[in-house]
């Protein structure tokens, strides 16, 4: 098992920024890949970032790519999401994942934990 606990959302102008972190216990962390997706209002969920679990590999969707960075810190087991130049349409509920397979996907069937998420709003 793998829990996982998302913070650092909350309310920012939009041109503003937030740091997502994502905190990870039980098994070992670096043994997963790990991803962000989010969910807005009324949408289904969507990918944003992954990365593999030694870290060397990175992977954005389209609509977030050059605003946002995924990165991990091993020895704190947390995986962060750095968001820059966000947008009002980036408003939505952030969740971590954890994939066993290690190479990270933007596929969300192939995560295996989950976060609670945590709720990001940007106004306009």
């Amino acid at each position: 098992q793998v829990q996982l606990v998302e913070s650092g959302g909350g309310l920012v102008q939009a041109g503003g920024s937030l740091r997502l972190s994502c905190a990870a216990s039980g098994r070992i962390f670096s043994n997963y890949a790990m991803g962000w997706f989010r969910q807005a209002p009324g949408k289904e969920r969507e990918f944003a970032a992954a990365i593999s679990r030694g870290g060397s590999r990175t992977y954005y969707a389209d609509s977030v790519k050059g605003r946002f960075t995924i990165s991990r810190d091993s020895a704190k087991n947390t995986v962060y999401l750095q968001m820059n130049n966000l947008k009002p349409e980036d408003t939505a509920v952030y969740y971590c994942a954890a994939d066993a397979r290690g190479s990270g996907s933007d596929e969300d069937y192939k995560y295996d934990y989950w976060g609670q998420g945590t709720q990001v709003t940007v106004s306009s």
